[in-house]
C-alpha cells in the first residue's frame, strides 16, 4: 500500500535550522581501499557525489499537459522515479555509506503537481498535506540541497513549510536576512565518512543560490532577504568550511557556468557565476551547477590562485539525468587529500521507475491529473502556438486579452483609468494547443506554463518604442531576398522564446533585413503614429516587471497595481466565465515581419 503522506511525514525527522549540520556515515567503508603496494603504503577512500538539479516538480515521467507518458524527439525520460532507481543502482554498486545524494535547486515548482500543492490544496493549511517533492526526496535520501530562485515563486511562508517538511537542509549561503545580513537558511552541510583504520573523511557542502532572485521575486522577498553574489560569498565560507577540517568541499549552486546575466546592470551580481566562483575561489573540489538547463557531464576549470583542477557537472533538467562525481582520496602526512575528481551523467531513459516512489505519490498524482484535466470550456476552432514565434498568433492573443480585462477591471474607478491599456506575452512553448471542442485546465495551463503573475506599470510611448526594439532583437538580420528558414530566424544571440514579447493595442512592423535598434516600422495607436509623450498601462507579467530579460525601462516604471493570482489562472477563469472559446473575440493581426516594407510571410 502506498504511504499515506500524511503518515510519511510522521515518519519524517525535520532537520533543524542550525547553520552546522552533519551528519556522520557509521559504516566502516568497504571501499577503503587496504594499503596497496604493501604495509606503509597510504590509505585511500573512494566517495562518490551524486547531483540533479532543475527538477521542477517532476516525480513521474508523465506530461500533464498531454495527459501521457512523457516523450520527446530525443528519447528522454524525466522524474525522481527514475533517478531514485538510478541512485539505488550507484548505493549498491559503490556501497551506500560512501555516497552523497545533492540537489542544486528549482524543486518545487514548474509542473502541475507542485502547482496544486503550493496553490489548490496548499501545504501551509492547517493540517495541509506533505509536498510531494519533500515526500519524493525524504524517501530516496538526498542529503542537501540547495535554493533554486524558483523556491521563492509561492512565497517565504511555503518555501519555510516546505523546508520544515524535509529531512535534508536547504541552504543558501547567500541569501541573507535583509536586516541582520547573517545567513537565512543553512549555508552549508558537513558529514563525516567513516574509514576503517584511519580517520573519517570530513565532506563540506556549500550551497548557493541566484542573486537574481532579487529581480524576479522582488514581492516576495524586498526588505526580507537580499542575495549577494556568489563568489564574494563562497570566498567568505569556504576558507571556514576548510579550517573547520572539511576534506572536501563541494558547492551545489543555482548558478550556470556560462558567465552571463539575463538582468544585464541591474544587479552588481552574475547570474550564471559558477564556473566563477571556480576559478577565483580556492579551496573547492568540484561544483554541482544548476539553473541553466543545459547538460554538462563534466567541465574542468582551473583555479587560478592554486592552479589546481576544479570538476563542474550540470546534469539536465527535469530529472532527465543525474550527475556522478568519483572522488579518490589518500591519507598522507596525517590529513586526507583529494587525489582525483572525474564527473559523469547517467540517462534517466536508462532506466525503469522506481515503484516505490510511483507508490509513494500515486494519490497525489492522481488527484492533480483530475484536476487539470477538468473542462472549462468549448472552443470553436483549434488554437496553436506552432508559428507563435514569427507570426501574430490568436492563441498568444488570448493572453493578452485577458491580462488587459484584469488589469482595466482592476483600475476602474482610479486615476488611471483612462490610460489606454496594453499587454505583453510570450511564445512560451512550441508545442501548446487548445482544441476545438473542449477546452480543460491543462490545455490553457501548457499555453502559460510559469507561475507568473500580473502587473500593472506606466510606460510612455517612447519608452513603448524602446522596448519593442529591444524585444525585436529576437529575430536573426536576414536580408530581403534571402531564404527563410523559420528553424534558423528566431533566438539571435541564444535569447530564449520567453523573452520574445507581443504587444497587444498597437501595430507595428519588425523589419528584420535590418539592424538591431531600427527594426520597428510604422508603428501605430488607433490608427495614428505613437506619440512619444502617450502615456500606456502596460499589463506586463511579474517576471518581466522586476527586470527578467533586461528590457528596458519597464523594472523602473510606475507600477500602479499587482495581484498575486497566477496569469494562468486569470485565463483559465476568464475562458470559464465565457464559455466559448472564440477568436474573433480577441485575435488581432498588431504585427507581422517585413523586410524593407515587404511581409516576409
Amino acid at each position: 500500500m502506498p504511504l499515506n503522506r500524511r503518515k510519511f511525514l510522521k515518519k519524517s525527522a525535520v532537520t533543524g535550522a542550525g547553520v552546522a549540520l552533519t551528519g556522520a556515515v557509521a559504516a566502516p567503508s568497504a571501499r577503503a581501499a587496504e594499503a596497496r603496494g604493501g604495509e606503509n603504503a597510504p590509505k585511500r577512500y573512494s566517495l562518490t557525489v551524486l547531483g540533479t538539479t532543475d527538477l521542477h516538480g517532476h516525480v513521474f515521467n508523465w506530461d500533464y499537459f498531454k495527459d501521457a507518458e512523457y516523450t520527446d524527439k530525443a528519447g528522454n525520460a524525466q522524474g525522481l522515479a527514475r533517478i531514485s532507481t538510478l541512485v539505488n543502482e550507484i548505493r549498491e554498486e559503490k556501497g551506500r555509506c560512501n555516497t552523497l545524494l545533492l540537489d542544486a535547486g528549482d524543486t518545487i515548482q514548474g509542473t502541475p503537481l507542485t502547482y496544486y500543492y503550493a496553490k489548490v490544496d496548499p501545504i501551509t493549511a492547517k493540517g495541509g498535506p506533505v509536498h510531494p517533492m519533500a515526500q519524493a526526496m525524504n524517501a530516496i535520501g538526498y542529503d542537501a540541497v540547495a535554493l533554486g530562485n524558483h523556491e521563492f515563486n509561492y512565497g517565504i511562508e511555503t518555501l519555510r513549510k516546505f523546508e520544515s517538511q524535509c529531512r535534508f537542509p536547504l541552504l543558501g549561503a547567500n541569501a541573507l536576512d535583509a536586516k541582520t545580513l547573517k545567513p537565512a537558511f543553512p549555508p552549508y552541510f558537513i558529514k563525516k565518512f567513516h574509514v576503517a583504520g584511519a580517520p573519517p573523511v570530513t565532506v563540506a557542502v556549500l550551497g548557493l543560490t541566484n542573486p537574481g532572485i532579487a529581480i524576479w521575486d522582488k514581492a516576495y522577498v524586498q526588505g526580507k532577504l537580499t542575495f549577494p553574489g556568489l563568489e564574494e560569498q563562497a570566498a567568505k565560507w569556504v576558507p571556514k568550511l576548510r579550517s573547520m577540517g572539511a576534506d572536501v568541499v563541494v558547492v551545489s549552486a543555482h548558478s550556470g557556468s556560462s558567465g552571463t546575466s539575463s538582468y544585464g546592470d541591474q544587479l552588481p551580481y552574475i547570474e550564471n557565476s559558477a564556473a566563477l566562483v571556480a576559478q577565483q575561489v580556492p579551496g573547492i573540489d568540484a561544483i554541482l551547477v544548476g539553473h541553466a538547463h543545459v547538460e554538462i557531464p563534466e567541465l574542468k576549470v582551473t583555479n587560478t590562485a592554486t592552479g589546481r583542477t576544479v570538476v563542474l557537472s550540470e546534469p539536465l533538467a527535469y530529472a532527465e539525468r543525474l550527475s556522478v562525481f568519483d572522488f579518490e582520496l589518500v591519507f598522507e602526512k596525517g590529513r586526507w587529500g583529494v587525489e582525483s575528481v572525474a564527473a559523469s551523467v547517467r540517462n534517466a531513459n536508462s532506466v525503469a521507475d522506481d515503484p516505490r516512489i510511483t507508490r509513494l505519490l500515486k494519490d497525489e498524482h492522481d488527484v492533480v491529473v483530475a484536476y487539470v484535466n477538468q473542462v472549462v470550456g468549448r472552443a470553436t476552432e483549434t488554437l496553436t502556438t506552432v508559428e507563435a514565434r514569427y507570426k501574430d498568433a490568436p492563441i498568444i492573443d488570448l493572453i493578452t486579452k485577458v491580462q488587459e480585462d484584469v488589469v482595466k477591471a482592476a483600475l476602474a474607478g482610479t486615476s488611471y483609468a483612462s490610460l489606454p491599456v496594453i499587454a505583453q506575452a510570450s511564445p512560451f512553448s512550441r508545442t501548446s494547443e487548445i482544441p476545438a471542442g473542449d477546452v480543460t485546465i491543462r490545455d490553457l495551463s501548457s499555453l502559460y506554463v510559469y507561475d507568473n503573475t500580473l502587473v500593472a506599470k506606466v510606460m510612455t510611448g517612447a519608452q513603448v518604442r524602446a522596448y519593442l526594439e529591444y524585444s525585436a532583437n529576437y529575430f536573426v538580420r536576414t536580408a530581403a531576398g534571402a531564404v527563410v528558414d523559420v528553424e534558423k530566424l528566431t533566438n539571435a544571440n541564444n535569447r530564449p522564446d520567453y523573452n520574445y514579447d507581443y504587444v497587444s493595442g498597437l501595430r507595428y512592423e519588425i523589419d528584420i533585413a535590418q539592424a538591431e535598434g531600427s527594426r520597428i516600422k510604422n508603428l501605430t495607436y488607433n490608427g495614428a503614429a505613437l506619440d512619444d509623450a502617450q502615456q500606456f498601462v502596460l499589463a506586463v507579467n511579474n517576471y518581466r516587471a522586476n527586470g527578467g530579460g533586461a528590457f528596458p525601462h519597464v523594472a523602473s516604471a510606475t507600477e500602479v497595481w499587482s495581484e498575486s493570482t497566477e496569469i494562468r489562472t486569470r485565463i483559465a477563469e476568464w475562458v470559464t466565465a465565457k464559455g466559448t472559446l472564440d477568436p474573433k473575440e480577441f485575435a488581432s493581426v498588431d504585427w507581422k515581419l517585413t523586410r524593407e516594407g515587404t511581409p516576409v510571410f
